[in-house]
């Protein structure tokens, strides 16, 4: 006989329970576009979410702490000309957010501290460079700057946001609409997830396919991968007979899984939420009404089933909060942003602990806010591990920290052809006495502007404190 039943594991009992209905986020119009992506990205300071809007797109960007009903004038974020598919915050600078449209562009903004007075329209950068619909958005985990695109034209660009150029172009290794694409935890590798029915783990420097796995499920429906922590590759997908699957896979040996397990006949593609710290997956499907998790280990079955959280209402999309966003004083171990019709509801996932002590076992060193490389030095073939953080005090978002666009000069590189131009009247005319006069005006300017943003956060953070404190 068994000596044991049931399998350990301090995961077992997670448990799921939505916030109470004055800390969601109401009178939110969730865009409707037909895109399977997740129409919200969270970080500790902020959730955006992509909303419905006349003559372009747009997405809203809310403080944490401004739950409740939403003006229905709040500004938003207005920049591209047709919807918004996709958004993703800078894991190494908590303002930073990239946007990317069906109007072809990817466009980065700096997001203030405090709520802007009227919409922002004027992004840091503008990448230009895919001719179809741009539906993918992923941030390098480890380098600064660096961003991923995939578009409808069947290509992925890697951009460095500093200087507004393109690092890498990867136009001939998908023959079909790419579903997905998600980094290792060093960044030297991304895997994607195509319409062709290929899963392919990509090394972007060398620009090479490093494993390819044809149809790691049969059916036709998109499908989803994401890395686990140990260098696996986790997969949701369909049967040929139409039922949702998931499948854990070693891209050393991609002929056989690991593990392959059939879920339920629902249509609504997976989507996977990995948590390296925990090896938790959480399954959370488009037009769901629940969210199932799952525990990663080296034993047998390998992925093991742990519960389900069950609402009435289905999600829409869903926001997955980074770790050091959480309370590690509750023993809260994730949280989702689950978009309804017309409002965005938090998912607190708990384990249960007598004890209110820091629990070491929960919160491992998780990735913090400090990238481990320069842009530079990752082209150049270098690669490292996320630089850590503890959670043992809780984690205390860093003040706003402005993203700097430097682009290359075009005279930098190429010496003005042709004689010299003499000085004209115009410039003679100009006195130097003037131009100083200028530039310290100028000065005294920047300084009374930055002033007074100095005191525009002050105050918000004191509002913040306050709203906390009454709560």
């Amino acid at each position: 006989m068994s000596r044991r039943v049931v399998r350990q594991s301090k995961f077992r009992h997670v448990f799921g329970q939505p916030v109470k209905a004055d800390q969601m986020y109401e009178d939110i119009r969730v865009s409707k576009v037909t895109w399977d992506s997740s129409f919200c990205a969270v970080n500790p300071k902020f959730v955006a979410i992509i909303v419905e809007s006349g003559g372009g797109g747009a997405f809203m960007v809310l403080p944490l702490a401004k739950t409740g009903r939403v003006d229905k004038n709040f500004p938003l974020v207005t920049g591209h000309t047709a919807p918004v598919l996709d958004i993703d915050w800078c894991p190494h600078n908590d303002n930073v957010i990239a946007s990317a449209s069906e109007d072809t562009t990817v466009m980065v903004w700096q997001i203030p501290d405090y709520v802007p007075m009227r919409n922002m329209t004027e992004p840091i950068v503008t990448l230009e460079g895919h001719s179809k619909r741009v539906g993918i958005l992923t941030w390098h985990p480890t380098a600064r700057n660096i961003l991923l695109s995939a578009g409808g034209d069947n290509m992925i660009i890697l951009w460095n946001v500093g200087t507004g150029e393109a690092l890498l172009t990867l136009d001939d290794l998908h023959t079909d609409l790419i579903y997905n694409v998600c980094w290792n935890r060093s960044g030297n590798l991304f895997v994607t997830t195509c319409k062709d029915k290929h899963l392919r783990i990509i090394d972007p420097r060398q620009r090479l396919v490093v494993a390819e796995r044809f149809a790691p499920h049969e059916g036709m429906r998109p499908m989803r991968a994401v890395f686990t922590r140990e260098g696996l590759v986790f997969t949701t997908g369909f049967t040929r007979m139409s039922q949702r699957e998931l499948g854990l896979w070693d891209p050393k040996n991609f002929e056989e899984p690991i593990a392959l397990q059939e879920m339920d006949t629902s249509n609504g593609v997976l989507l996977p939420f990995y948590d390296p710290d925990s090896s938790i997956v959480y399954l959370c499907g488009k037009g769901d009404s629940s969210i199932r998790y799952f525990e990663i280990t080296d034993e047998a079955p390998y992925v093991h089933y742990l519960s389900t959280y069950s609402s009435k209402e289905p999600q829409r999309g869903m926001g997955f909060m980074p770790k050091r966003g959480l309370d590690v004083s509750k023993c809260e171990i994730a949280r989702f942003y689950k978009m309804h019709e017309r409002k965005c509801e938090p998912i607190v996932m708990t384990v249960p602990r007598k004890s209110d002590l820091f629990q070491d076992d929960l919160y491992p060193d998780t990735p913090g806010p400090e990238p481990a490389l320069e842009a530079d030095e990752w082209l150049s073939g270098k690669d490292a591990e996320p630089i850590l953080v503890s959670l043992r005090d809780g984690y205390v978002p860093v003040k706003n920290r402005e993203l700097k666009v430097v682009k290359k000069n075009i005279l930098d590189s190429k010496p003005p052809t042709g004689p010299r131009r003499s000085q004209s009247t115009c410039d003679s005319n100009f006195s130097h006495s003037a131009l100083e006069e200028l530039l310290e005006e100028i000065r005294s300017l920047r300084q009374t502007v930055q002033m007074h943003e100095k005191r525009i956060s002050d105050l918000e953070n004191k509002l913040c404190q306050f709203t906390n404190g009454t709560d």
